[in-house]
């Protein structure tokens, strides 16, 4: 299969994936998990790339959750370090094609080093408007959620507005990407059934598609096979089959709710 099978008309606006499957991927080779993971990373710039050539202009990859920092400290250690050289080996290539890098979650928790590459990163590409790549690191749904919250309390308190007024729209406008589209297609790789705390929020009318491939192992073909199938799913919106014209698409705000 190659891009050719896919319908540029009716490709997604944006692309989310849970990256999953480096550590499997490493233990059937009989190499280390960190060894999985620089493999994944081969994966990450292949994504990105095709991405980019397909013109899709957002993808979101979930690169870090909280619950990672829960890992051995070998691996923690290894993952920053994995990070910091991808962003510095990547940042010249972001700016050649005009890719804005974004990051969402609790960066404190980011080694210093670590922080101030993404940071520096994301100044200098901010202006960029061919693609958006949304790194989600130290990131979790739930604690998004939590702190939406807490900014939303803080204005009530200021009088900034009342919390009677507080609706999908002012939600939507205090998470993590306010400036980001709602995913349309999540992908999970390593067969996993789960959402493992991710876009809590976002994902309400996100179509899912999960794939047994090992993430190091997910290249061009196997996003082709997800993008395709995403073009054969009748997205409703709470709709009936009757009231769906196709092919036009059902325009879908931030909150989810049909417009």
């Amino acid at each position: 299969m190659d891009s050719k099978n896919l319908d540029r008309s009716r490709l997604p606006h944006h692309v989310a994936i849970i990256m999953d499957g480096n550590g499997r991927w490493a233990t059937l080779q009989g190499k280390s998990r960190i060894e999985g993971h620089r493999r994944g990373k081969t994966s990450v710039r292949v994504i990105v790339e095709t991405t980019r050539k397909l013109g899709i202009p957002f993808l979101t990859l979930f690169a870090f959750s909280t619950e990672n920092w829960l890992r051995p400290q070998d691996e923690v250690h290894a993952l920053m370090g994995l990070l910091e050289t991808y962003l510095i080996a990547e940042q010249p290539k972001m700016m050649r094609y005009g890719i804005r890098l974004k990051a969402i979650g609790n960066r404190d928790r980011l080694p210093l080093n670590v922080r101030r590459t993404l940071e520096d990163v994301i100044e200098l590409t901010q202006r960029n408007t061919r693609m958006t790549v949304v790194l989600a690191l130290s990131y979790s749904g739930r604690d998004e959620i939590v702190r939406m919250v807490n900014k939303i309390r803080r204005r009530v308190l200021a009088g900034e507005f009342q919390s009677s007024d507080v609706e999908e729209e002012i939600v939507s406008a205090h998470m993590d990407t306010p400036d980001i589209p709602d995913p349309d297609l999540l992908i999970r790789t390593s067969g996993e059934m789960r959402i493992s705390n991710f876009y809590l929020w976002q994902i309400a009318y996100t179509e899912l598609y999960v794939t047994p491939t090992l993430w190091p192992d997910f290249r061009e073909q196997e996003y082709f096979q997800a993008l395709q199938e995403y073009q054969r799913r009748r997205r409703r919106f709470g709709r009936t089959d009757e009231q769906i014209t196709e092919p036009a698409r059902l325009r879908v705000g931030s909150s989810g709710r049909e417009s």
